[in-house]
């Protein structure tokens, strides 16, 4: 099945390029195309995509706060930031939604690409230039003194804690009666509200937080 994706970007002339790309690659399908974060919203709800292509600068509401809007209100869909803005706290602040990425608009095509599948299959990508700020300021440090900037759902804490505990997503979707890619997308909410790039860092939460101790193994 193609990626179904919405475009959410206030410049026409750049959904419009974003959409020839897009289009150029068989696996994916671009359902449709917002302006704003409340086009985003209201495409969101009636086009269903896998995943949403965002900008952070779109008025009248930045981005940061449409992808809050939009995994409060579906957070099965997958956020994908797209952006010109290379800015260490924007990357912490978007990761912290619930987003599974963060790429530079200046990134070559093949990369905005990866990205979108990456993200698609339940993974985290950041652009390599800001990987950097990642690596040299984790997000989970200031997470780790305390809960997450976003409170993690009761699905999503049963899913980390099984995750914690070894399972692959193949056995936490038959322990919790869901899909494989319901349980992708949890485990790249997680990430993203965490602000981690690993199952490692995962763990570590998990065990600093006593999630362990409880709940189906």
């Amino acid at each position: 099945m193609p990626i179904r994706i919405l475009i959410a970007d206030d410049h026409a002339v750049v959904r419009s390029g974003l959409r020839a790309l897009l289009s150029a690659d068989p696996d994916i399908v671009v359902v449709g195309e917002a302006a704003n974060g409340d086009e985003a919203l209201l495409f969101a709800g009636k086009l269903q995509p896998d995943l949403i292509l965002l900008d952070i600068t779109m008025p009248p509401e930045n981005g940061i706060r449409t992808a809050q809007r939009l995994k409060a209100a579906y957070p099965e869909i997958i956020l994908l930031f797209l952006t010109m803005h290379e800015d260490e706290a924007l990357l912490h602040e978007a990761l912290r939604t619930g987003a599974a990425g963060y790429v530079i608009k200046r990134a070559e095509e093949a990369e905005i690409l990866r990205a979108i599948h990456s993200a698609s299959r339940g993974e985290i990508y950041v652009h390599p230039a800001m990987t950097r700020a990642l690596l040299h300021q984790p997000v989970t440090s200031e997470h780790r003194r305390g809960a997450p900037a976003y409170p993690l759902t009761r699905r999503e804490i049963e899913v980390l804690r099984l995750l914690a505990k070894g399972n692959t997503n193949r056995q936490i979707a038959g322990l919790l009666a869901l899909s494989m890619r319901t349980v992708e997308n949890h485990r790249a909410n997680l990430m993203g509200k965490l602000g981690v790039a690993s199952r490692v860092e995962l763990v570590n939460f998990a065990e600093e937080h006593d999630l362990l101790d409880a709940g189906p193994n």
